[in-house]
């Protein structure tokens, strides 16, 4: 935290970049003033024009009824709701306050419609259920409340859903040693504590999926893979009241273990290191390390990615056969993971939101969503806000749907 705290930069003041009918095309490595590869700039919305505060996390909402694409963008003093649907012209709709006081640490996920909201360092904070389909009649910014706040936990570093199952996992709370507190969220607005994951202490990030991979043994069970600090640690959830711990492994040049994100398959696991960077003076590239799943009783790791940009990595997500990542003062950076299984990963795009240097300190992009079926992605800045890109991946960007409210995913 302190190191963190060490690199703060207050939001930039800059005028929103909006309304321009095919946003900026990325032409000869940039994008307005932005350095880039095969994503154009559609828009950015600065924090000032959306509640204020630094950014953090971010996610997103698929409306089923309209099809409309809207951005749940984290901020130090709240989480504001913007609609998307013309991603070059976002439009603001408002701003639910945090609940108790500002942090740093804000994450949210979505689940039928509703968001649930956590923040770290606030005592009484909780989780907070935001009915999204109220946004549908919103003409002019509105200062929202909850419509219920969950209080078995306080502060709550993250959160994670398995849409799969209506269960959220509360982690890094000042409950269940710091692992996942579990919470049925099936009736959205009535959250019921199911269970606590403590065997192995502070859990940073998790995802949380039915296993359909290629370990027999676990097929059809609800599993944890969880970013614990020093180890990657696997978890079975099915039964809420007995948690079983499957494999805590540990891998060489551990410094943070941050989140990490399954391929598709679920036959590899995608971690990020927060802090190996800084601490290895002699190679500050950002990392991905590579696991090899298909005995979950002993993940191995077969190989680590060192990216050409230099920075601290953060968040990542599997689309497909690319991961999304949100490295810092490195901005998104789009992998090609195709060849995942000789722990090979090749960089294809980026936009780089913190243009003015790389390097391995905390500022820049925070978090990225890249599962609107737009094809649009969404990354959230903790000086810039939301920068609205669209990759061009050698592949034709899908027409909108009106499909569900979000992949099935957590983090």
């Amino acid at each position: 935290m302190q190191k963190f705290m060490a690199d703060h930069e207050p939001a930039d003041r800059r005028a929103p970049l909006t309304g321009t009918a095919n946003g900026v095309a990325c032409v000869n490595g940039k994008a307005d003033k932005y350095p880039c590869k095969n994503v154009d700039l559609l828009s950015v919305l600065p924090l000032a024009s959306m509640g204020g505060g630094n950014g953090n996390d971010i996610w997103g909402w698929t409306d089923p009824q309209s099809g409309k694409e809207y951005a749940i963008v984290g901020r130090t003093n709240g989480t504001s709701f913007v609609d998307i649907s013309t991603p070059t012209s976002p439009r603001y709709l408002g701003n639910l306050p945090s609940n108790g006081g500002s942090s740093t640490w804000r994450d949210m996920k979505v689940y039928k419609d509703h968001a649930f909201i956590v923040a770290d360092m606030i005592t009484g904070h909780g989780m907070q259920v935001f009915d999204l389909t109220r946004l549908r009649t919103i003409t002019t910014p509105q200062t929202f409340q909850a419509d219920t706040t969950y209080t078995r936990f306080g502060p709550a570093h993250n959160i994670a859903i398995n849409e799969q199952t209506g269960y959220a996992y509360a982690i890094g709370s000042n409950t269940c040693s710091g692992g996942p507190h579990m919470v049925d969220i099936r009736t959205p607005k009535s959250p019921v504590y199911a269970g606590c994951v403590s065997q192995d202490g502070y859990t940073h990030d998790t995802q949380c999926v039915i296993y359909n991979g290629p370990d027999a043994t676990y097929r059809g069970r609800e599993l944890c893979f969880s970013s614990n600090e020093d180890t990657l640690t696997i978890v079975d959830v099915t039964t809420k009241s007995n948690p079983v711990q499957i494999a805590r492994k540990a891998y060489s040049g551990a410094q943070y273990s941050h989140q990490g994100w399954l391929t598709e398959d679920q036959r590899y696991f995608l971690l990020d290191d927060e802090l190996d960077e800084q601490r290895n003076s002699s190679d500050q590239r950002t990392k991905t390390y590579i696991w090899d799943l298909v005995d979950l009783d002993n993940p191995v790791h077969t190989g680590t990615y060192s990216s050409p940009a230099s920075a601290i990595d953060h968040n990542m997500y599997v689309k497909g056969k690319h991961v999304y990542q949100a490295n810092y003062r490195a901005g998104l950076r789009i992998l090609d993971i195709s060849n995942v299984a000789s722990a090979s990963l090749t960089e294809v795009g980026y936009f780089d939101i913190y243009e003015s240097s790389d390097g391995a300190q905390f500022n820049g992009a925070w978090s990225t969503y890249p599962y609107f079926a737009s094809g649009v992605v969404v990354v959230n800045g903790i000086e810039q806000g939301l920068v609205v890109v669209r990759p061009n991946l050698g592949t034709t960007p899908p027409t909108r749907s009106r499909a569900r409210s979000s992949r099935t995913r957590t983090t």
